[in-house]
């Protein structure tokens, strides 16, 4: 039987195949395994922190050195900690870091890195020797004796060992708890350290420091320039040269040196007080209270910024002013910007606080305010009596006292000041 119109007729011809949807289909599957396998793989994933490519700690080391040579210590010891997050159980990069502080002024920090050397290994020298250099700075000479001693015990023929030794040797002979014969041992040892290396910043430091120390400012002059020649962008060595070009009074090489000491590390006030000393010297008084006050901007709470500060603005005819100053120095007391000071004590042999004292007592005479003047006067008499400047001063507050009595104080005016008011001006010179 033939059934009309069935749908299973088997004379009914077959339907082609749809080709552009099949292959829309595969290039779809396809797609979908690519990112799949590719794509999702690579995107970070909420929750999961994302992996970041790890710097070698010798990169971090090589940017270090080259911030070091270029006189930029702060970006310098940033690379050095990055470098011992990255490896922190190498010490030599621990005694790079301390290193680099101590030529940045940051001294207990500088000891604490050295610290950490010789934590991971008690036996290198140079942690020692860093060690003892950090000490020295900070005033512990008998400390960095023993520290550099035990430097020299491991290592005998280190260059730098040997030029720090000269600096602790010449720092404690100065507080007097050096050893015998020190500035022989000195020359000695920075023989040997010249010899050992000549080519090495370190070298011709100590040398310098030690000519200096020793009076010898022409041959100073010419190793600290050695130095400067080895990495002229160590603001501590233009300090150095610029002290001993002002003892020799070329004061215009002094002040460029420290303006060059300045530029290298601007947030050290050093500079500004060595350069507002050396303008007083050439009686520049105005210049000398100027860079005196930008030293106290860099750190205020420091009182022998705040007493030269002090002493220029007397010398500059300034006398409430350097009151003022002077008083927070001798008194204490907390700043109109809130920086607490506490106050120095006046004793034998601090040349520079006996200025503060006797500079105060002058400018108490001056406004008439005697009874505070004679008691800084009775102070320095019985304190220092050995101290001919200050003990100048001190009768000097006491006659203009009493010539008070009779007469009114002279005004800013009439400040023809006598030979015996004028502060002692000198740089003590600093390792």
């Amino acid at each position: 039987m033939y059934l009309r119109g069935s749908k299973w007729s088997m004379n009914k011809r077959r339907a082609r195949p749809n080709w552009f949807r099949i292959i829309l289909l595969i290039l779809l599957v396809m797609g979908a395994m690519y990112v799949n396998e590719v794509i999702i793989p690579t995107q970070p994933q909420y929750g999961v922190p994302t992996p970041t490519v790890t710097r070698a700690a010798e990169s971090y080391v090589s940017e270090a050195q080259d911030l070091f040579n270029q006189g930029k210590l702060v970006k310098s010891i940033e690379a050095y900690r990055q470098a011992i997050i990255s490896r922190p159980d190498d010490p030599t990069t621990h005694i790079a870091l301390a290193r680099t502080l101590v030529w940045a002024g940051q001294y207990q920090e500088a000891q604490s890195s050295a610290e950490d050397a010789l934590l991971l290994n008690n036996n290198n020298a140079m942690a020692h020797a860093v060690l003892a250099w950090a000490k020295d700075f900070q005033g512990d000479y008998l400390g960095a004796l023993t520290s550099i001693k035990k430097a020299m015990e491991l290592d005998n023929q280190s260059a730098v060992i040997y030029a720090y030794y000269v600096e602790i040797l010449l720092d404690s002979n100065s507080s007097g708890v050096g050893d015998v014969g020190a500035v022989e041992t000195a020359i000695e040892n920075s023989n040997k350290a010249l010899a050992l290396d000549p080519n090495i910043v370190e070298t011709h430091r100590a040398r310098g420091y030690l000519l200096e120390f020793t009076g010898n400012y022409n041959e100073a002059v010419t190793e600290y320039q050695a130095a400067i020649n080895i990495n002229p962008n160590l603001a501590d060595l233009h300090l150095s040269l610029g002290r001993n070009y002002r003892t020799l009074g070329i004061y215009d090489q002094a002040v460029n040196e420290f303006l060059l000491a300045n530029a290298l590390n601007p947030e050290d006030p050093t500079p500004d007080l060595y350069i507002s000393r050396t303008y007083a010297t050439i009686g520049e008084f105005g210049k000398a209270r100027q860079y005196a006050k930008t030293a106290v901007d860099d750190n205020p709470a420091d009182t022998n910024l705040r007493g030269n500060y002090g002493v220029m603005l007397y010398r500059d005819s300034y006398w409430n002013e350097a009151l003022e100053q002077l008083g927070y120095v001798i008194n204490g007391g907390v700043t109109a910007d809130g920086k607490p000071i506490t106050p120095v004590e006046l004793t034998p042999n601090s040349p520079r606080i006996a200025e503060y004292f006797y500079t105060y007592g002058l400018a108490l005479s001056r406004v008439n305010k005697c009874g505070e003047a004679l008691r800084i006067a009775q102070l320095i008499q019985a304190r220092i009596p050995s101290d001919e400047t200050a003990m100048e001063n001190a009768n000097q507050i006491t006659q203009r006292c009493t010539q008070n009595l009779t007469a009114p104080p002279p005004t800013a005016a009439e400040t023809a000041s006598a030979t015996t008011e004028t502060p002692t001006l000198e740089v003590t010179p600093t390792p």
